[in-house]
């Protein structure tokens, strides 16, 4: 993984360990369903920040970075109705939230700069 953009490595490596978490859901507790959301959102979440890397104007970043955004938002719902229904620990939970925090606030940063620049 390309590691000049921070944002892109954090998101990437945040995918890993939801892939992984994953593979221990399906295998370890038989559950499928919201672990599915939870793959769908998580790893959304890189593949948009990717995507707005290569945005053909302002406007396209933007908006690929507010997909990334609000995918990081339902990934954290997910994760919080796993650790709540006890498919997943409470740690890792914590932890993989924590994250999903982390890289939602920087991505709210980066959409507040960019509006106040569009002036909008």
């Amino acid at each position: 993984m390309n590691n000049e953009n921070p944002l892109l490595k954090k998101s990437y490596d945040f995918a890993l360990q939801i892939v992984k978490l994953y593979q221990f859901i399906t295998k370890n507790k038989n559950e499928y369903v919201l672990s599915k959301q939870l793959l769908r959102s998580g790893t959304s979440i890189g593949a948009n920040i990717a995507e707005a890397n290569g945005a053909i104007s302002k406007a396209d970043f933007s908006a690929k970075i507010s997909i990334a955004y609000k995918e990081s938002l339902e990934t954290k719902y997910w994760l919080n109705l796993l650790m709540d229904s006890e498919y997943i620990e409470v740690t890792t939970a914590k932890k993989l939230i924590n994250n999903a925090d982390e890289l939602s606030k920087i991505m709210f940063s980066i959409l507040k700069s960019t509006r106040i620049k569009k002036g909008a």
